[in-house]
């Protein structure tokens, strides 16, 4: 064989290789990663959602200047708010939107270690029926595990801070009272009660988006594992 034919052939063998190379990466799918794997990489992307979303709400105006979880006044207080700034309440409705916010930013902190208890409670059986669940199994997971424990670390922290408004005190007699007809939710009658859910709403929101950038490229969330695991998604 010439020299030139064998330059050639090392070429040639050489791009075979690269395709096929390319090909079994591209081929890699959930089915090729094993439970082991799989399982650290949702735990991981779990613990990268739960820490991002609570670090960007847990801090001065974390709710507040994020018009995606804002908490805005319970829809009977805006109803009523063009007869309460006649009454001179102006000032305390935008003072309790600012306390409810706060309230929020200050419970979310709570729900860190709570979150990565749920994490370690995952099984190896669950975590590929998580991973191939859908853009925000992840977080859906996270709900089912939580709401109901964060709800209640949340509420005496939340009420702490939006007791500070008198306008609240008001608020809660009187929808105490609307609540027990049935024409408000459960979550509207009592200041606290509805700020605890727009909390909890918020953060999931925000574990939901974290979870969206991670599905969408795992490669940036800088760990390898959810590379791997998440990458055999696309």
């Amino acid at each position: 064989m010439s020299f030139s034919s064998l330059r050639l052939f090392k070429r040639t063998s050489i791009a075979a290789a690269l395709v096929v190379t390319s090909t079994l990466a591209f081929a890699l799918s959930l089915s090729d990663i094993s439970n082991q794997d799989a399982t650290s990489g949702l735990k991981a992307a779990l613990e990268k959602g739960a820490s991002t979303a609570v670090s960007k709400l847990g801090v001065t105006n974390g709710f507040l200047n994020n018009d995606k979880v804002k908490i805005t006044l319970p829809s009977p207080l805006q109803k009523a708010m063009p007869l309460l700034k006649m009454t001179g309440q102006g000032q305390k409705l935008d003072d309790l939107v600012v306390s409810m916010n706060h309230a929020a930013e200050a419970a979310v902190p709570l729900a860190k270690p709570l979150l990565m208890d749920a994490v370690k409670s995952m099984t190896v059986t669950d975590a590929k029926n998580i991973l191939s669940g859908g853009d925000t199994s992840v977080t859906d997971f996270f709900r089912q595990k939580t709401s109901a424990q964060l709800g209640q670390k949340f509420l005496p922290i939340v009420k702490k801070v939006t007791d500070g408004n008198g306008l609240s005190s008001t608020y809660n007699a009187a929808m105490g009272q609307v609540s027990k007809t049935g024409m408000v939710s459960a979550d509207q009658a009592s200041v606290e009660g509805y700020v605890t859910q727009r909390a909890l709403d918020g953060l999931f929101y925000m574990i939901g988006e974290e979870e969206k950038a991670i599905r969408q490229d795992p490669v940036g969330a800088g760990s390898a594992i959810i590379g791997k695991v998440f990458g055999a998604l696309k």
